[in-house]
């Protein structure tokens, strides 16, 4: 069972939709700290996290979940540490349309090894429909490869449902007996 306040991390490349994801499932107005974006992150959009995201989603009455999205360039690594203190579980975004969304993988999957040593993970794939390969079964066998099976779903990270099945899975894993 859930303890009444748990930390959730959101991880991944710039653009992959970790601001997007929290504001989709937040029962509060999220806290953000985006900045005008600079250098190639220009190239993908406006603005970029720099420090956090945060967003809260009550599960009952008693039961809530915090929900920390992480800045996604890489000269904000600082931050992935301090923000991923505590967490139960990462929730890993990858950007399908990014040159190559499977170094991507690799290279948050190292990043977040600490995290990951001790909590379970759950990866959603955005812009699908912009980019269909690699698909949800290509991410999977990689994963295999390493020894890992996370669940693996394709997502819509401004659809609540979509991200709400991200958050469940995590929450599944760290407890199979939880009901919906």
């Amino acid at each position: 069972m859930p303890s009444p306040d748990n930390k959730i991390i959101f991880a991944g490349p710039v653009g992959a939709g970790k601001t997007t994801a929290i504001a989709a499932i937040s029962d509060i107005e999220p806290v953000r700290t985006d900045a005008a974006a600079s250098d190639m992150t220009l190239q993908r959009k406006g603005e970029t996290t720099v420090a956090l995201d945060y967003g809260l989603l009550r599960l009952d009455q008693d039961c809530k979940v915090h929900l920390y999205g992480t800045p996604g360039q890489e000269r904000f690594d600082f931050m992935w540490e301090i923000v991923s203190r505590g967490g139960i579980g990462l929730v890993l975004l990858l950007d399908n349309t990014r040159p190559n969304p499977v170094k991507d993988l690799q290279f948050f999957l190292k990043a977040f090894q600490p995290l990951l040593r001790q909590a379970p993970l759950v990866i959603g794939v955005s812009k699908t429909d912009l980019k269909r390969e690699p698909d949800v079964e290509s991410y999977a066998l990689l994963l295999a490869r390493f020894g890992m099976r996370p669940p693996v779903f394709e997502v819509d990270c401004r659809r609540r449902e979509d991200v709400k099945q991200l958050v469940l899975a995590l929450l599944y894993s760290l407890d199979p007996g939880l009901e919906a």
